[in-house]
C-alpha cells in the first residue's frame, strides 16, 4: 500500500509499505478515508522527537471504514464508518478506569523508552515514534487499530467526514484543555494559538459558558477564522500589547483560565525568543516554551493554566516562581479522547461543534509532502492539510 514515511529531518516521501495485518483478536483494519496534519507532527519532521526511524509512517488524526475485524471485536463490523482516537488505550487498566486514557498502562509496546525520559510511560500514539509505541501512522491507505472497541467510534449518519475527522484529535484535545483547565460560566479565557487545537479549545470554552474568550496568534488568517467561525475575540501579539489587552478585557485581573495550545512550535518576539532559538539549534534546549511562559505570566492570581501543546523534553527559563507566587494551578496532558469523542460527535450532529473550516487544503496522499510543506510554512493560508489516500 501507499504511505507517507519519514526519511530524515524535514524529508518525507510517499512510498510502498507492507499492508497492515491483524495481530491481536481486538484489532480492526481500517481503510483510511481522510487523514490530517497536526502541529505536533512538525516536531517529528524536524527530528526533535527521539526514536523516529527512517521509513516510519506518520499521521495520527484520521477517519475511515472498517474492512477487517478481529474475533474479539464486538462494537464494529465491516463497513462501519469510524473515527479513531489518536491515542491507543486498552480501556481496562487502572488509568483507563479513571478516564485518564492517554496514560494507559497497556497502550504502548515498548514502555522502557518513555520511562527513561519521563519516569513512566504514557499510552501509545499512532505514527509517533517508538517512544509512543511504534504504531504505524494514518497517512496510508490502510491502518491497524488495536483495542478497536475502545478507540474507534462510529460516526453518526448526519455528520460529514470533513467534520468528524477532527473528533480524532483536535476537538477532544481542545475540549480537554477547557474542561480540565476548569473553565466555568462567566470566566475570561485566553487561548495561545489559533491552529486547530487552539480553535477547538476556544469553542469548548464558549460552550462551557465562558463570558469572554480571547485567542492569541500572529497569523491574521487564523485570527479571522477564529472570529468568523467561532465568534471569539482575537489578539495579534505582534501588533498588540497582549498583557495590557488581557487586563482591559478581564476587569484588570487577568484571565481566569489560560490555555497554551502551541507547544514546541511557539514563536515570540524580542531577545528571549532568539535566546531560545539559539539554544534549541545547539541542542541545549529541547523546545522553547514561549507561549507557556506568556500564559503563566498573564494569568490572574489564583487562576488556572493548562498546557495542551506538545513538549518532549527539558525547557529553559521556565517561570516556576510565578506559578508558586501567584498561586496558579498548572496542569497539562495528552488528550484523553476516549472520554470526550462520543459527546463531541453528538455535538457535531447537532451543529454545536463545527470543525470543517479547519481543513483549508485537501489533496491526494501522493501530494502529502507538498501538503506538509504548506502546513509547516503556513503558505496559502494553510491551517490543516487533509490527505485522501483513495483520492
Amino acid at each position: 500500500m501507499k504511505a507517507l514515511v519519514w526519511q530524515g529531518a524535514n524529508e518525507l516521501a510517499v512510498t510502498q509499505v507492507p499492508d497492515p495485518q491483524l495481530r491481536n483478536e481486538q484489532d480492526v483494519i481500517i481503510r483510511v478515508r481522510k487523514t490530517v496534519t497536526c502541529g505536533s507532527d512538525l516536531h517529528l519532521l524536524g527530528g526533535h522527537i527521539p526514536f523516529l526511524s527512517r521509513g516510519d509512517v506518520l499521521g495520527h488524526e484520521f477517519l475511515g471504514e472498517v474492512v477487517e475485524v478481529g474475533p474479539q471485536v464486538r462494537r464494529h463490523t465491516v463497513g462501519d464508518r469510524v473515527v479513531v482516537c489518536s491515542f491507543v488505550s486498552c480501556g481496562r487498566c487502572w488509568y483507563c478506569q479513571q478516564q485518564q486514557f492517554s496514560l494507559c498502562d497497556n497502550g504502548t509496546t515498548d514502555p522502557v523508552i518513555a520511562e527513561s525520559d519521563w519516569g513512566f510511560a504514557p499510552a501509545g500514539c499512532y505514527g509517533y515514534s517508538q517512544a509512543l509505541g511504534g504504531f504505524a501512522g494514518s497517512h496510508a491507505e490502510y491502518i491497524r487499530v488495536p483495542y478497536a472497541d475502545q478507540g474507534a467510534f462510529t460516526v453518526p449518519d448526519g455528520v460529514s467526514d470533513e467534520r468528524a475527522l477532527f473528533a480524532s484529535d483536535a476537538a477532544p484535545t481542545g475540549w480537554m484543555g477547557a474542561d480540565l483547565g476548569g473553565v466555568r460560566a462567566g470566566d475570561v479565557v485566553a487561548v495561545w494559538g489559533a491552529g486547530g487545537v487552539g480553535q477547538m479549545a476556544a469553542r469548548a470554552a464558549v460552550l462551557l459558558g465562558a463570558e469572554r474568550v480571547v485567542v492569541i496568534d500572529c497569523l491574521d488568517n487564523r485570527l479571522r477564522m477564529a472570529e468568523t467561525s467561532l465568534g471569539v475575540e482575537t489578539l495579534n501579539y505582534q501588533t498588540h500589547d497582549v498583557g495590557g489587552e488581557l487586563l482591559e478585557r478581564s476587569g484588570g485581573r487577568g484571565p481566569d483560565v489560560c490555555i497554551e495550545a502551541v507547544g514546541m512550535e511557539s514563536h515570540g518576539t524580542g531577545q528571549q525568543f532568539w535566546y531560545d532559538q539559539i539554544k534549541q539549534q545547539l541542542r541545549l534546549e529541547s523546545e522553547p516554551p514561549v507561549a507557556a511562559r506568556d500564559a503563566i505570566h498573564h494569568c490572574r492570581k489564583g487562576g488556572n493554566v493548562f498546557l495542551l501543546g506538545v513538549y518532549a523534553g527539558p525547557v529553559d527559563r521556565f517561570p516556576l516562581g510565578a506559578v508558586l507566587s501567584k498561586g496558579l494551578t498548572l496542569r497539562g496532558a495528552r488528550q484523553h479522547g476516549h472520554r470526550y469523542i462520543p459527546m463531541l460527535l453528538e455535538r457535531m450532529a447537532r451543529g454545536e461543534l463545527v470543525t470543517e473550516h479547519l481543513a483549508t487544503h485537501t489533496m491526494p496522499l501522493d501530494q502529502a509532502p507538498q501538503g506538509y510543506d504548506m502546513f509547516k510554512n503556513k503558505t496559502d493560508g494553510c491551517v490543516r492539510a487533509v490527505f485522501e489516500p483513495a483520492g
